[in-house]
């Protein structure tokens, strides 16, 4: 039996100051839908921040995302799913991709979701990157510390369209999209 292809989806919606509540409600409700659904994989929503700092005071409570792998066959009825729907008409934006794994290094949440389905040395076309810690407690001053100049090269590098703060919780579970 063949194993079912898995695609990787991200999605980022910009919600209005009015909506943030809602939005906070829907990260705590949508987990009970996505853990039903057996076609996902992997699942998780996300809280963002600006990408200015990727520190706490960076939160942006108006960016909320959902990074899926969904089984192929499944992709078009997700996307018609309420859980989506709900968010793109609540949304006064929406950024979506398709991404294909280069590369890809340790665990998420004691899971290996991504796969690598693209040679690097065969890539020419846009580059997405998403790297995502567990910060221990005490070692979190060590962290904080070495932020200003990782994110100072971050924003520096040639190339970069775009780089958003992305977390499971306000702490300790953080990670960038970029």
């Amino acid at each position: 039996c063949a194993l079912p292809i898995l695609i990787t989806r991200i999605y980022f919606w910009k919600v209005s100051k009015k909506a943030q509540f809602w939005a906070l409600l829907r990260m705590g409700l949508d987990r009970r839908t996505l853990r039903r659904n057996r076609k996902i994989g992997f699942w998780k929503l996300l809280g963002t921040g600006k990408g200015e700092t990727f520190t706490p005071r960076d939160a942006d409570p108006t960016r909320w995302g959902l990074l899926v792998t969904i089984e192929e066959d499944a992709l078009r009825d997700f996307e018609n799913s309420r859980v989506i729907k709900r968010w793109d008409n609540k949304s006064k934006s929406r950024f979506r991709a398709t991404l294909r794994c280069i590369s890809v290094h340790g665990s998420w949440s004691g899971k290996k979701p991504f796969h690598h389905e693209v040679d690097p040395r065969n890539w020419n076309g846009p580059v997405a990157a998403i790297t995502r810690a567990r910060i221990k407690w005490r070692k979190s001053f060590v962290f904080w510390r070495a932020v200003p100049p990782v994110t100072s090269s971050l924003l520096n590098s040639e190339g970069l369209k775009r780089a958003i703060g992305i977390g499971e919780a306000p702490l300790g579970l953080q990670g960038t999209f970029s």
